[in-house]
């Protein structure tokens, strides 16, 4: 997979007022003004021009319950975030909002997000995945699950949903981590998922770390075949 080492890993654009110009710096700041009263900000990576494709793939990328808040930094913790912060720079996409304190994610909100940034970053809205860990890991399956025509690939961190709705999930490529030690999370919810979607005849597979507790985000995330993942998928959309 194709990087680009040279962008600095963060500065701020306001998305409501102007687009990403190609060659934008790795995170920048952004609001996304959704119908109902959540509005999120979020930090946003775009590819520089040496890897830029036509029309932008996406990852909607959705933190943990411990980086709720205001600050921003916070996003940048864990995941696929943390390594871009660290240098990591691929030729998609990144939109990774922050959810208020004290609430979960809104996925009408989170729609509203993805409305937005096909509007302003020229994503191909064909090639749209979602991602997350813990709550995220939640917010991905529960995204993929109310609006799968958006959605090109799922891949939940340690996270969970309602096995009883899986059969929306058929057309969704999802690839599931989890640790076999999490107490926070068990490890039946992703199982459960991954199963009820696979008898429902989709195609979802479950990565289980057999050393790792709550923490699979940092194992899944370093893994490149995740990536390598996404633009399967992507391609077979075309």
């Amino acid at each position: 997979m194709p990087t680009d080492s040279t962008a600095p890993p963060f500065s701020g654009f306001h998305l409501d007022t102007a687009p990403a110009p190609v060659g934008a710096p790795a995170l920048a700041r952004a609001t996304f003004a959704a119908t109902r009263p959540v509005d999120y900000e979020a930090l946003v990576y775009v590819p520089g021009a040496t890897i830029r494709p036509a029309r932008l793939p996406l990852v909607v990328a959705l933190h943990g319950a411990g980086e709720r808040g205001t600050d921003l930094a916070d996003v940048a913790r864990h995941g696929l975030t943390r390594r871009l912060a660290d240098g990591f720079r691929p030729p998609f996409a990144v939109v990774a909002p922050q959810c208020p304190a004290d609430r979960w994610w809104d996925l009408d909100a989170l729609l509203a997000l993805l409305d937005g940034a096909l509007d302003r970053l020229g994503v191909d809205p064909s090639r749209v995945a979602i991602t997350g860990l813990s709550m995220g890991g939640y917010g991905a399956w529960g995204l993929a699950t109310r609006a799968p025509e958006r959605i090109a690939a799922c891949a939940p961190v340690c996270g969970g949903g309602h096995p009883f709705f899986a059969d929306r999930l058929r057309a969704v490529p999802i690839r599931a981590y989890h640790g076999a030690l999490d107490e926070v999370v068990p490890l039946r919810a992703s199982a459960e998922m991954v199963e009820a979607v696979n008898a429902a005849g989709g195609a979802a597979t479950l990565t289980v770390y057999p050393d790792a507790a709550h923490d699979s985000w940092t194992p899944a995330y370093a893994d490149d075949g995740l990536y390598a993942w996404f633009e399967a998928c992507w391609a077979q959309r075309g």
